[in-house]
């Protein structure tokens, strides 16, 4: 008890100083981890994938299309569950600033492979029965302020010309994880329309979604997908969604990368700002802790002041830093919703926020210990005074 007084007593002796430091930790530790926070936000459509949906898409590349007719060869393969034929339709509302996920479905096959997509079943019902409908996820809707029955038109850059659409179903995540940012409508409505206006682009799809009977299977799978094309016109790549979502994080891995770094740097300012603090404290207090060693206090009882005080201001700034990484990243997630739909502080963030505010605690305060606690009681008392 008489250790936790001192280590308080210290605390208030320099209380701007202090106060500047735990600020200082504390914007620290929300820097650190906004950045975590963004890397997670990245790698979101890794996390939600399913080791039960495999991606068909061209073996050159994805802008290259696939014929429909693929999808009654692929479903022929052992332990396929599901086809569900797909695009990528690149539309934007009104301007290209209001640019938001949209895709061309197989509607009649695409909530089975997603169960995670939540939408009433009146409204699933109304949607499935129109074929110029639509549905959009929740934060769709709030963003632009859309509900069920309005009409929407999407200005079309892959496929040009305005595309008129009814918002018939409102969709939900099964977790926060779940992306609520996307608009989906019929790939029958896409087709119809490329028949009459490109003939050329009609029966075509962008990708196939596989739904599998067990996610042990996928490699096998893959390869017996991929083999009944082979030496065609159009080849496929098969991949787990996993791998599909990664492949398109690689394309910016130094951007990770280099977010990554300057998370680690900040820990590396975090410590040098609580270093600075603790040796001016320690030093200051030469003669105190000389008074006590002559008193029989032993040098680890003094290590033990310079620890805890050192850990105590960490402490501080690290819960401080923690409580406003939360509202924090809310407000920036919600200015980079169209880029980041998923940006959400997870438990292992706030672990390694913790954890890197305990190890700068113990670095900081090492060398200030070991001196305070080989301080000669002569040496120091001459500084008295």
């Amino acid at each position: 008890m008489l250790t936790f007084i001192f280590i308080l007593k210290n605390l208030s002796r320099h209380r701007l100083r202090n106060a500047l430091t735990i600020l200082g930790i504390a914007m620290s530790v929300l820097s650190f981890g906004l950045l975590r926070t963004t890397v997670d936000a990245w790698y979101a459509g890794v996390e939600a994938s399913s080791s039960t949906r495999l991606v068909t898409r061209n073996a050159i590349s994805l802008i290259f299309p696939l014929p429909i007719h693929y999808a009654e060869q692929i479903r022929g393969v052992e332990g396929v569950t599901t086809v569900c034929a797909g695009s990528w339709f690149g539309g934007v509302y009104i301007d290209e600033k209001n640019f938001f996920p949209n895709f061309a479905v197989d509607t009649r096959t695409y909530f089975d492979l997603y169960p995670e997509l939540r939408l009433a079943e009146n409204q699933k019902a109304d949607f499935l029965h129109d074929r110029k409908g639509c549905v959009i996820g929740a934060k769709l809707a709030e963003r632009f302020g859309w509900k069920v029955g309005d009409q929407v038109t999407l200005k079309g850059t892959i496929y040009p010309g305005n595309w008129d659409m009814t918002v018939r179903a409102i969709y939900h995540g099964r977790d926060t994880h779940v992306d609520e940012t996307q608009l989906l409508f019929h790939w029958d409505y896409l087709n119809e329309t490329l028949k009459k206006t490109s003939p050329s682009r009609a029966d075509q799809t962008g990708f196939f979604i596989i739904g599998i009977d067990s996610g042990d299977h996928a490699a096998e799978i893959s390869r017996a997908v991929d083999q009944r094309f082979a030496n065609s016109l159009a080849e496929t790549l098969t991949e787990t969604e996993k791998a599909f979502q990664m492949s398109f994080i690689s394309m910016s891995g130094a951007i990770v990368t280099a977010i990554q770094l300057v998370s680690s740097l900040v820990v590396l300012i975090i410590l040098a700002v609580a270093a600075n603090t603790m040796a001016m404290s320690a030093r200051e207090r030469m003669g105190e802790f000389a008074a006590l060693k002559a008193l029989g206090f032993g040098g680890g009882y003094l290590a033990l002041l310079i620890m805890g005080e050192s850990l105590a201001i960490a402490g501080i700034g690290s819960a401080l830093g923690c409580a406003l990484t939360f509202p924090a990243a809310a407000a920036f997630g919600s200015a980079v919703s169209q880029f980041f739909p998923i940006f959400q502080v997870s438990h292992t963030t706030v672990l390694l926020q913790g954890i890197a505010a305990l190890a700068v605690g113990v670095a900081a305060g090492i060398a200030p210990a070991l001196r305070a606690s080989h301080v000669g009681i002569a040496q120091a008392m001459r500084r008295i005074g």
